[in-house]
Order: structure tokens, then C-alpha cells, then sequence
């Protein structure tokens, strides 16, 4: 038995060594980066302390899965040989990560940004990061560096041997059991057992975007970044990249200007987007679906503009999120927002109004670290947010987060109080993703997924019909523009033809309120959620040229082009053809119409592009 408890004790006095560490790193960065540190109130630096121990336990985990074995195989091996292989172990990581605490400290003030992989390209010529630094700064920072490891290299030293040396050869049954303790260490590693593992955006909190970099554990993020790397080449290169960007210049170039007067009657109003979670035009009566699913929406249709010819980019809401606000594709595959090394790089529409003088606001009723969310919003520049620790547990469904019904109520309370303008706000709902749980009527029962799919999106669409019932009644709503737009299409209710054809991508998107010109209007332009924000800022007379992907829907050429990416495949369409293409076959799965074979090089022309973009994205 007591030799159980010793082992046991080793294993959590390791674990905490990690964590003192790491304590440690972070008082250091905080530190030496006192300037930006003295910024910040006590509150909001001890939560980035509190809130960075999440990953701090996380790569703790990581790094206690080795010791933890050998002291598993001490049941039945010398101690003493268990104990040499831990400190040499131990020291060797002490030395490495101390390493890169500097560089990251150092790399901070010119970069913003905590170590990932933009480090890696310089280790080519490390004669030229050498030359960065002055000889006192080199020759102080070796000195520290040595200084550092040598104090943290005696305090593991003394605390390995102190547990080791109580610890003996026993009896094999303890075996299974210390076997299962170095298994539970999957817990801390992904941050719990919630659904999602923890990332960069369970340690951002703060308005104060050094607090939160500040929280982040910086060796976890170099290897989560490692992790998430491509190896530099762009598989969906097709032509040369001259050609390319020439295939679709000779397209877009054409489209960026509106050739139909403003629809709307101010050049500064208020704007509210609701992006609906997963809504197809499958089942919207409006847009020719099936038509009593969602029957506010149908009828407010004829009160505002329609857009029928409309489509998502993606097929997930980690992807349609950076199309409508960054007017991004996602890449195949590979999902950006994912990435705060690059995200970090693209243009932002909140950061746009924000520009223009507006207040910005996100809603969302769920965990905002899903698909790392929390970290894009906060580098969108977003100055409030609200999300699920908002809303009261009994409100959320199984999984997801609060029902849209109190989401959407939560919403309007925030905006019948008085409104500083103009403003900006976003809500996402998420009633009508599965698992599709939601305390109200089953209007399609639940005896299949598609019905249980119709009857969510019928509950969604009765909030959404009462918020802007709601919103009609306010002093605001004849200065504001409402949009509706759904963040991806679906499978479901199951269609015709190749899985991934148009089908799946067109989605609803309707714009309402007091400051259009006209109303009971359907734009039938072809385009997407990416040429969303670059029509906004034009129409709000703003600078849009960062948005580079985008077109403007309000041109009504022919031209006009809508192009979308799923796993390894694409699909382009305009009104006199469409080109769908699976990287895997490498060949078309759907092509019709006169237009198909220019739509296939220019679907393979946009893929090439937009991916290289994210290659180089830093």
C-alpha cells in the first residue's frame, strides 16, 4: 500500500511541477511585456492566469504521459533505472521549452502574437535571426536562458528523487491500475469532457486582446499550430498562378460594381444579421421548396428583398462564418477559422462598421469555443459578445445551447433598451442543428431525421417570426436593415442527384426593414455568402477592397458566378451552367449547361487561388 501512495504522489507531484512551470512562463511574459501588462486591472490579469490553466493542463497532460509509464513499469523494474530516464527526460524538456519561452516573449513585440509556426521558416537562416538582436541582447538572453533551465532542472531534480526514492519493486496488481491513471490523463489533455477540446478560445475572455494572448499557454499553441500546418504545396494547383488569378479577373472584374440605383434610403443604417443555423432552400416555400416548413419566413419574403439565386460556401458553420464575415472561402478540408495564425490576417466586416463608427454586438446561445469561434470574433474585433454561460442551463438543449426561442427573447430584451447607433449586431441561432432538441411542438413528428430536421427549422422560423414582430414595433427599425441568411445549406430533407450538387449550398437570404427603397422585390443575381460583405460596405460607401474574393450582388450580369467547396471537391454555377469536380476522382461528378467547360476552369482557378491565399496566410 505504500508503495501505491508514493507512486501515486509522484505522479501528481510531476503533474503539478508542469503546471508551477507554466505559472511561471506566464508571470514572465507578463513580465517582460510590463508596458502592455500595467494596461490591464488586477481582475483581468489573475483570469489570465485562471483561465490560461486550461491549457496549461492541457500540455502538462502531454508532457506527464511518458513519466507516468515508466513509473507504471516500476512495478516491476528498478526504480533507479526509472528515476535516470525521468530526469533526463524532464531535463531535456526543461532546456527546449525554456527556449522557446524566450523566443516568445522576444517575438511578441514585433509579431502580436504568441510562437506558432511563423517561426519555422526562419530556422533556414538563423543567421539572420541572430542579427535581429544585439550582442548584449543575445549574450544576456543565453545567460537567462542557462540561468532558467539550471534553476528548474534542480527543483525537478530534487522533487523526482525525494518520490522516487520511497518507491520498490511490488506487487504487479498495482500494474492496471497506474495504467489507467496515465490513461486519465486525456481529460486535462482535451480540457474536460465536453464535446469539443479545449482550444485557443476557452482561454480568450477579455476585451483586452493582450490579457488574452497572455492566457494562452505558448508552447501549446507552437505545437497546436505545428499540428494544423500543410506542408507548404498547394494540392489544387492546376494552372500556373498567373493564369489562374487572369481565368478569374477576367470574370469578376466585371461584377464589382452595382448597376441599380441604392436600394436602401440611407447611407448609415443600423444592421442586424441573423444567421440561421443549417437552413436549406430545400424547405423554404419562397425559394420553390417544400412550403409550410417555415412559414414566417415565406411571408416575409414578399416584404423585403429576396435574394433566390443564393448559396453557401461551405457546408459547415466554422466555414460559413469567415464567408460571410471575411468574405473568405474555406478551404477544402482544411477549416480556418480553426487557425488564429491565420484568421488573425483576414479582412473583417465587424472591424469594418467598427471603423465606420458603429457599436458591434455577437449572440450566440452555445459555447463560443466551438471551431475556435471565440478566438475569430475577438480578432473581428467584436466589443460585445454573448454567448451560453449567458442563459440559464434549463434553457439549453442536450447539447448545443440555449433554445432559439430564449435566444431569440434575449436578443430582443438587449434591444428594446435604448440603442446607442448606429450598430451592428450579429445572432446565430442553433435550435436546428442536430440533435434537434427543442421544448415545442414536433410540427413534422419525429420518426426520421428529415422530419425531425423540418419540424426544428419550423420551431426556429416562429422565433425568428416573433423577433421581427418584435422589431417592427421599435423606434430603431425604420433605420435599419435586417438580413437573414442561413451559415450553411444541408443534406437534409434528402434530394436528387450528386450529394454535394447546388442543391445542398443554396440557402435563403432575405433583407428587410425600414430603410429599403423598395420591398416585395427577388433578386435573382447568382452569388454567395462571400460577396455578402463587399455588397454591404459598398452600399455603405466604405472601403471594400480588402475583400478580394467578393463580388457585388446588386450587378445583375449574366456573369454572375456562385462557387462552393466541400471535401475535397467543388461546385461552380452561374445562370447558364454548373461544373462539379471531386479532387479524389479528379473528374467531374455534374456538368451542364453551354457555360460548364469555362466554369470548369474557373472553379478550378478559384480553388487554386483561394487555397494558395490560405497557404500564404500568416
Amino acid at each position: 500500500m505504500k508503495n501505491f501512495k508514493n507512486r501515486l504522489l509522484f505522479n501528481i507531484t510531476y503533474f503539478l511541477l508542469w503546471i508551477g512551470y507554466f505559472v511561471f512562463a506566464r508571470l514572465y511574459f507578463m513580465l517582460f511585456h510590463f508596458d502592455k501588462t500595467q494596461e490591464l486591472d488586477f481582475s483581468t490579469i489573475f483570469n489570465s492566469f485562471l483561465y490560461g490553466l486550461r491549457l496549461d493542463s492541457s500540455f502538462a497532460s502531454y508532457l506527464s504521459a511518458i513519466p507516468f509509464l515508466l513509473i507504471t513499469f516500476s512495478v516491476f523494474i528498478q526504480p533507479k533505472k526509472i528515476k535516470k530516464l525521468i530526469k533526463w527526460y524532464s531535463y531535456i524538456l526543461i532546456v527546449f521549452i525554456n527556449l522557446l519561452l524566450l523566443i516568445d516573449a522576444g517575438l511578441y513585440e514585433a509579431w502580436g502574437v504568441r510562437l506558432d509556426t511563423s517561426l519555422l521558416p526562419y530556422l533556414n537562416t538563423p543567421e539572420l535571426m541572430i542579427a535581429t538582436v544585439s550582442t548584449f541582447q543575445l549574450i544576456s538572453g543565453i545567460i537567462f536562458w542557462l540561468l532558467i533551465s539550471f534553476i528548474f532542472i534542480k527543483l525537478f531534480k530534487r522533487t523526482i528523487e525525494n518520490r522516487i526514492k520511497n518507491i520498490s519493486v511490488s506487487n504487479w496488481l498495482q500494474t492496471p491500475v497506474f495504467l489507467l491513471i496515465t490513461a486519465a490523463l486525456i481529460i486535462p489533455l482535451r480540457g474536460g469532457l465536453q464535446t469539443i477540446p479545449v482550444n485557443q478560445s476557452n482561454v480568450y475572455f477579455s476585451s483586452k486582446m493582450f490579457a488574452n494572448h497572455a492566457a494562452v499557454n505558448f508552447i501549446w499553441n507552437f505545437f497546436n499550430t505545428l499540428t494544423h500546418k500543410t506542408d507548404g504545396t498547394n494540392p489544387y494547383k492546376y494552372f500556373d498562378d498567373t493564369i489562374a488569378i487572369n481565368t478569374i479577373n477576367k470574370t469578376k472584374n466585371q461584377l464589382l460594381v452595382a448597376d441599380t440605383d441604392s436600394i436602401l434610403n440611407t447611407a448609415k443604417p443600423n444592421v442586424i444579421l441573423i444567421i440561421w443555423e443549417g437552413l436549406t432552400a430545400k424547405i423554404v416555400g419562397s425559394l420553390g421548396g417544400e412550403p409550410t416548413v417555415t412559414k414566417n419566413l415565406n411571408r416575409l419574403s414578399k416584404e423585403g428583398i429576396l435574394f433566390t439565386n443564393f448559396y453557401a460556401n461551405g457546408d459547415r458553420t466554422d466555414k460559413g462564418i469567415p464567408a460571410i464575415l471575411s468574405g473568405y472561402y474555406p478551404p477544402p478540408v482544411k477549416r480556418v477559422m480553426r487557425m488564429p495564425n491565420k484568421t488573425r490576417s483576414l479582412p473583417m466586416l465587424p472591424q469594418k462598421m467598427i471603423d465606420l463608427g458603429y457599436n458591434t454586438s455577437f449572440y450566440y446561445g452555445g459555447d463560443l469555443n466551438f471551431g475556435n469561434m471565440n478566438t475569430y470574433l475577438r480578432n473581428a474585433g467584436i466589443t460585445t459578445i454573448i454567448d451560453g454561460s449567458e442563459f440559464d442551463k434549463k434553457d439549453w438543449n442536450s447539447k448545443w445551447g440555449a433554445h432559439d426561442h430564449v435566444f431569440m427573447e434575449r436578443f430582443a430584451k438587449d434591444l428594446s433598451e435604448k440603442q446607442q447607433e448606429p450598430f451592428f449586431k450579429i445572432a446565430l441561432t442553433l435550435s436546428s442543428h442536430e440533435p434537434y432538441q427543442f421544448p415545442d411542438e414536433y410540427k413534422f413528428g419525429k420518426d426520421s431525421e428529415d422530419n425531425l430536421f423540418r419540424s426544428a427549422h419550423a420551431y426556429t422560423d416562429k422565433s425568428i417570426g416573433k423577433f421581427i414582430n418584435f422589431a417592427k414595433k421599435q423606434t430603431w427599425y425604420k433605420n435599419t436593415l435586417i438580413v437573414i441568411m442561413a451559415d450553411h445549406g444541408h443534406s437534409s430533407p434528402k434530394h436528387s442527384g450528386p450529394f454535394n450538387s447546388p442543391k445542398r449550398f443554396r440557402i435563403p437570404m432575405l433583407w428587410l426593414g425600414g430603410v429599403l427603397q423598395k420591398t416585395g422585390v427577388e433578386i435573382n443575381t447568382v452569388s454567395s455568402q462571400v460577396d455578402f460583405p463587399y455588397t454591404l460596405l459598398n452600399l455603405l460607401k466604405a472601403d471594400n477592397s480588402d475583400f478580394t474574393f467578393s463580388k457585388n450582388i446588386f450587378n445583375s450580369s449574366s456573369e454572375q458566378y456562385a462557387h462552393f467547396i466541400f471535401n475535397k471537391g467543388f461546385g461552380t454555377l452561374n445562370k447558364k451552367g454548373l461544373y462539379l469536380y471531386d479532387y479524389v476522382s479528379k473528374k467531374a461528378t455534374l456538368e451542364t449547361g453551354e457555360d460548364a467547360v469555362k466554369l470548369d476552369s474557373l472553379g478550378k482557378a478559384i480553388t487554386q487561388d483561394a487555397y494558395q491565399d490560405f497557404l500564404e496566410r500568416k
